[in-house]
């Protein structure tokens, strides 16, 4: 077996593979090393084809220093984007955008249809501090028993209140806080973690508290007050108490809402409903239909037999893309459809370049195999420089390094995304796929 031939037999597994993935419902369910994966393939719908619900805010900028702006609008979106991610929101766009002196951060979940809890969720300007506090015991009989497991007990409610000393450890200082089990008794329990600074205020302040509560409070109001066992190191403990799963979850919750570095205010809010966007994929998927089509039609009744390859060279291009839509995975727009049905264009035009080139060398009474190769490597220098100036462009409009002065759109960017995407494929296609058909089938 020959190299075109393990070649042609590797083009035909690939688009195998690509087939099964773009099945509906496909699924991965393997053990491999002890460990389990397990993943559902589908295809991502943005918010404009599934619906959903968009939110800007506005950052009130007018406390914080004129260099410390940037860093406090992203520490904002992190701290946002922290809880929509906690509450299990599918495929959140979080992002911001500085224009004319304004800092807002625009928030869109696909999916959404609780508008009210979801603005709640990502608009609250949540202070969290951390506070010492002079507690009196009430009486064995009316409270649980604390386990002391752990760092300390998470029931704030096993004993009075009578006062609290502010410290400088708050929200800010809190890197992630998650719901983990205890080793033997399998309770549940939640460990924190601080960021470097927080850490060291927090061996300070468990120091001088050792068998004392440290009160945790959110927006005034305390959600737990567990007692400090023994003097921590290293920024990471556990709190642990008599509660259930359910508590554990809600106390994490509460602790990852963290604190806004900076006030935000909604300036807008929008619910889109998905009826839109399944008759405008309804339409695209006709036209794109239509086009390919006419396509097709064009390529084989103008270049015959090589038309045809290239036509099976679209339809594996069109089943690998398909794939990796689901496996990287990429968030579908109306914006990313267009800009996937355009990489096709750019896949055809490839074709005709190499064909015309084919046809050239032909004319010139050269023999058919030296026509090929000389046809595919003169039209190469053409289709690379073209490629190259798109995906230059798609490159500025994706805006990955996020640069103000750029697009910071969504829909842009997921136009950009699938174009250049495409583009990477077409040229696999392109080049190698119908290289090799060609060479295989083309006499």
């Amino acid at each position: 077996m020959n190299n075109q031939q393990k070649l042609f037999l590797l083009i035909i597994f690939v688009t195998l593979v690509s087939l099964y993935i773009d099945l509906p419902q496909t699924s991965f369910d393997f053990s491999l090393f002890g460990r389990q994966f397990k993943k559902k393939l589908e295809i991502k719908q943005g918010l404009d084809l599934q619906g959903g619900l968009q939110v800007v805010l506005q950052a009130e900028m007018g406390d914080i220093a004129e260099n410390q702006r940037d860093t406090a609008l992203e520490a904002a979106k992190n701290v946002i984007e922290r809880r929509v991610n906690f509450f299990g929101v599918t495929e959140p766009v979080i992002q911001t955008s500085k224009t004319s002196g304004r800092h807002r951060i625009i928030v869109e979940l696909p999916g959404v249809q609780d508008t009210e809890q979801a603005v709640d969720l990502i608009g609250q300007t949540a202070q969290l501090d951390f506070r010492e506090g002079v507690f009196e015991e009430l009486p064995p009989e009316s409270t649980p028993e604390p386990d002391a497991s752990g760092v300390g007990s998470g029931q704030a409610s096993s004993a009075q209140i009578t006062g609290f000393k502010e410290t400088d450890l708050t929200g800010k200082d809190l890197e992630k806080a998650e719901v983990t089990f205890e080793q033997n008794t399998s309770a549940p329990q939640i460990a924190i973690k601080f960021t470097d600074e927080g850490a060291t205020k927090f061996e300070e302040i468990t120091q001088r508290n050792v068998e004392k509560p440290l009160a945790i409070f959110l927006d005034g109001q305390v959600i737990s007050a567990p007692r400090v066992n023994e003097a921590i190191s290293g920024g990471q403990a556990v709190i642990t108490g008599q509660f259930d799963l359910e508590q554990a979850k809600n106390l994490a919750i509460q602790l990852n809402a963290g604190a806004l570095p900076v006030p935000i205010t909604i300036l807008e809010q929008r619910s889109i409903g998905a009826t839109l966007g399944q008759e405008s994929v309804q339409k695209s998927l006709i036209a794109g239909i239509v086009g390919l089509g006419l396509v097709a039609f064009f390529m084989i009744g103008y270049y015959g037999r090589l038309g045809l390859l290239a036509t099976v060279g679209l339809v594996i291009y069109g089943l690998i893309t398909l794939a990796l839509y689901k496996l990287i995975p990429v968030t579908l727009t109306l914006a990313g459809m267009a800009g996937f049905l355009l990489s096709i264009g750019m896949a055809v035009d490839a074709n005709i370049l190499i064909f015309e080139k084919i046809k050239e060398e032909l004319s010139m009474a050269k023999p058919l195999t030296r026509a090929v190769e000389k046809g595919f490597g003169r039209a190469w220098d053409s289709i690379r420089d073209a490629n190259i100036c798109t995906l230059i462009t798609c490159f500025v409009l994706f805006n990955p390094l996020n640069w103000s002065f750029l697009n910071t759109s969504g829909m842009i960017r997921g136009f950009a995304l699938t174009l250049g995407l495409g583009i990477f494929i077409s040229l696999f296609t392109g080049v190698v796929v119908t290289r090799t058909l060609i060479r295989v089938f083309y006499k």
